[in-house]
């Protein structure tokens, strides 16, 4: 049995307006046994996307090694754009040593309703992922059910998006958006969608990275 215990701290600060919300990264983040090009950081498995994807976004200029450097652009990136990461997952056990969502047992979550009850500007959730189970939306359903929150849908289009309302000494309404994973393992869910098969009947060319640029524009960049 493995115990996956998450890396990294989160990351948000109290100027943060959107949070992203994933589960875990590799375990080889958690042993230290990193590969090369991976960044010590949040989503910086070499495999993942996500920094891929905002670095077409924003016109980054990122580097994808395992450098100090690399980190640091990472985390200005996120304090310039008011963007912060707070994985729901904060161990799991495994007994298989895999990044697989599914091989998570025994799963002990973060308490992200207490970080947004500290972080009083964060507006929206973006996950990465959907309500598959073992998902960040997943998880994060399970979470507030336990406060007596739920989810209200307010688009059941791809990416779906949600809204709740947090009591407190500032009741406030918080979005959540779950976008199409950045993994590899979505691809094959992406070939699937229509709105990708049309584009790609017009342009050959277009690709799974391309697809999640384009639905993640609006979501990171006002």
């Amino acid at each position: 049995m493995f115990l996956h215990t998450h890396p990294y701290k989160p990351y948000i600060f109290h100027d943060t307006t959107k949070l992203i919300v994933g589960t875990l990264p590799p375990p080889r983040f958690s042993t230290g046994d990193l590969k090369d090009g991976d960044v010590d950081f949040c989503y910086g498995s070499r495999d993942g996307q996500l920094w891929k994807i905002l670095d077409q976004i924003f016109e980054l200029n990122l580097k994808f090694e395992t450098t100090g450097e690399a980190v640091k652009q990472r985390m200005n990136f996120l304090k310039e754009q008011k963007l912060g990461i707070c994985d729901i997952v904060e161990s799991a056990e495994r007994l298989k040593v895999d990044a697989s969502d599914l091989g998570m047992n025994n799963v002990t979550l973060r308490n992200l309703i207490s970080y947004l009850d500290e972080y009083k500007k964060v507006e929206w959730l973006i996950f990465t992922g959907g309500n598959s189970k073992n998902g960040p939306e997943y998880f994060f359903r399970k979470h507030i059910k336990e406060h007596g929150l739920k989810l209200k849908p307010i688009s059941e289009q791809i990416p779906r998006v949600h809204e709740f309302t947090l009591s407190g000494n500032l009741k406030r309404t918080i979005r959540t958006v779950s976008l199409t994973a950045p993994s590899g393992s979505a691809n094959r869910a992406i070939g699937s969608f229509d709105t990708y098969k049309k584009i790609k009947a017009l342009n050959p060319g277009y690709t799974t990275l391309q697809f999640r640029v384009d639905q993640y524009l609006s979501f990171f960049k006002d």
